[in-house]
C-alpha cells in the first residue's frame, strides 16, 4: 500500500515538473540561438540602432523599433483595459447584488474565450473603419485599432482579478468605515482600493504582460511595417509581429535572419519575465493581507 502512495505521489510530482522542464526548455533554446546571434551582432548594436531590415541587403539591427511598437500598443491596451476593467471589478465587487455579480462575471469572461484571430479581424474590419470617420488621416494598418481591441481582450484578465482583490479585502474593514459615517463611495476609494492594492496592481501587470506577448491582433491590425514611432496612427512591426513574420518560412533555417527571432523573443521573455515576477510578488503580499 505504501509503495502504491510513493508511485502516486511521483505521479503527481513529474505533473508538476513539466511546467519547469517546458520553461527550461525554452530558455536553453533561446539562449542557444540568440547566443550565435550575438556573435555576428554585437549586443551594443542590437540595443542601439534606430533602425529594424535584418530582411534588407543593408542590415540594421535595432530592436527599439519594435520595442516602441510593442510600447506603443501595450500602453493604448492599458489605457483601455485598466480604468474599464477597475471599474467593473468596483461594481461587481461594492455594488451588483449577489444575482447580478454572478451574471455579469461569466458574461465578462466569455470575452477571454474568444480567439485572437477573430479581434485581430474585428480591429481591422471594424474598429479601423469606425476610426476612419473620426481621423480620416489614420492608416488602414494602424496601432490605435490594435491596441484598443487588446485592451477590450485584456479586459477581462484586469476585471476578474481585481474583483478578486477587492472581494477579499475583510467585511470589518468596510462596517468600521460605515460605522464612521463613511459614504459607498468613500468607502470604495479610502478604504476597499488601498487593502486590495497589491492584488490591483498584480492584475495590471498580468494585463501588461498579455499585451506585451499578443500576436495576432497586431500582426492583422498594426502592419508590419518597422518603424521608430510613438504616433499611433501610422502602421507599425511589434516583437510578436515580426516574429510571425519570419516564422512564415520565407528565410532560411539557421541564418542570420533566421536567428533575429531568438533574439527578439529573449528580449520579449525577460521583460515578460520581469513584469510576472513583480506581479508574483505583489499577489503574495495580497495573500499575507488576507491571511
Amino acid at each position: 500500500m505504501k509503495w502504491r502512495e510513493k508511485a502516486i505521489e511521483g505521479i503527481f510530482a513529474l505533473c508538476a515538473s513539466i511546467s519547469i522542464f517546458t520553461t527550461l526548455g525554452v530558455i536553453a533554446i533561446l539562449l542557444f540561438e540568440s547566443i550565435a546571434f550575438f556573435r555576428k551582432v554585437p549586443i551594443i548594436r542590437f540595443l542601439t540602432e534606430t533602425q529594424w531590415t535584418p530582411l534588407f541587403a543593408k542590415k540594421h539591427f535595432g530592436i527599439i523599433v519594435l520595442g516602441s511598437a510593442t510600447f506603443l500598443t501595450t500602453v493604448i491596451a492599458m489605457a483601455v483595459a485598466l480604468p474599464l476593467g477597475l471599474m467593473a471589478a468596483v461594481y461587481m465587487s461594492e455594488y451588483a447584488s449577489e444575482r447580478a455579480r454572478r451574471i455579469l462575471k461569466p458574461c465578462l469572461e466569455i470575452l477571454a474565450g474568444i480567439p485572437t484571430v477573430v479581434y485581430g479581424y474585428f480591429a481591422l474590419l471594424f474598429v479601423t473603419p469606425l476610426l476612419k470617420k473620426v481621423i480620416p488621416s489614420i492608416s488602414g494598418f494602424n496601432a490605435l485599432s490594435a491596441g484598443i481591441v487588446m485592451g477590450i481582450m485584456i479586459l477581462p484578465t484586469v476585471a476578474s482579478l481585481s474583483e478578486d482583490a477587492l472581494y477579499a479585502v475583510p467585511r470589518s474593514l468596510r462596517e468600521g468605515a460605515y460605522a464612521l459615517g463613511a459614504s459607498t463611495r468613500q468607502v470604495v476609494t479610502g478604504v476597499v482600493i488601498p487593502a486590495a492594492f497589491s492584488g490591483i496592481m498584480a492584475s495590471f501587470i498580468l494585463g501588461v504582460s498579455r499585451a506585451l506577448g499578443e500576436t495576432m491582433i497586431v500582426a492583422i491590425a498594426a502592419g508590419q511595417t518597422p518603424r521608430l514611432t510613438l504616433n499611433p496612427l501610422v502602421p507599425i512591426e511589434t516583437m510578436t509581429a515580426y516574429i510571425v513574420q519570419v516564422s512564415l518560412g520565407d528565410v532560411p533555417t539557421g541564418s542570420l535572419e533566421f536567428r533575429t527571432i531568438f533574439a527578439v523573443g529573449l528580449t520579449l521573455f525577460v521583460i515578460n519575465m520581469t513584469f510576472n515576477v513583480l506581479s508574483y510578488w505583489l499577489a503574495s503580499r495580497q495573500r499575507r493581507f488576507k491571511l
